[in-house]
């Protein structure tokens, strides 16, 4: 497998922490979504990441497609419960972890996108989009209250999804302290930063 890939993009990072909890090899091809020379297009017409291609050429887009597909290759380290009403709770922290990274990227792209002139750029759109982000993280942060993990006593899937999305908004927006006002997913956060899946896959610039 190959995986298409930057090493800022949360999305990306979420497939390669469960790549190693699932220790599963893959190769990593860095991409620059943004040039007009971006190999990602070949393999997804979104020209977007995270991107797995596949033997033979097939490519699967979006992260919670491709972990989700990632999870049946092995039994080590199962992230989703096969069915039922505990897969729904780990897909719906999933989604909240996603949602709140989508609105964060939102709101940093309006303030950072150099295809934006400084006038152009909309305060009350970066506002409202960190609303919802902040709103995201009280949600999250009551939810895991004093558990170990966000569905319990296990690590799954959505711990994953937060650690990324935490490790994102620490990265890219260090000015919303949640580690600060949420003293849960610091705790967290903290745990999951000794895995080696989160140690080896910190976000930087390529």
């Amino acid at each position: 497998m190959k995986l298409i890939g930057t090493l800022t993009s949360p999305y990306v990072r979420k497939v390669r922490v469960v790549l190693a909890e699932k220790k599963l090899d893959y190769q990593f091809e860095l991409d620059n979504v943004w040039s007009d020379q971006a190999a990602v297009g070949r393999s997804n017409p979104l020209g977007k990441v995270p991107c797995l291609v596949l033997d033979g050429g097939d490519a699967m887009f979006d992260s919670r497609v491709i972990v989700e597909y990632l999870d049946t290759l092995s039994p080590v380290q199962r992230l989703i419960p096969a069915s039922g009403r505990e897969r729904a709770e780990v897909k719906t922290w999933e989604a909240l972890a996603d949602g709140l990274l989508d609105a964060g990227v939102l709101a940093w792209l309006e303030a950072h996108w150099p295809g934006r002139q400084e006038g152009e750029r909309s305060q009350a759109w970066m506002d409202r989009q960190l609303g919802k982000a902040r709103a995201s993280l009280r949600a999250i942060d009551q939810g895991l209250g004093d558990k170990p993990f966000c569905t319990g006593i296990y690590l799954s899937l959505a711990d994953v999804a937060v650690g990324c999305a935490l490790g994102w908004l620490a990265f890219r927006l260090p000015e919303i302290d949640w580690r600060g006002e949420h003293a849960n997913l610091a705790r967290l956060f903290d745990k999951l930063a000794q895995r080696q899946s989160f140690a080896d896959t910190q976000p930087r610039v390529q």
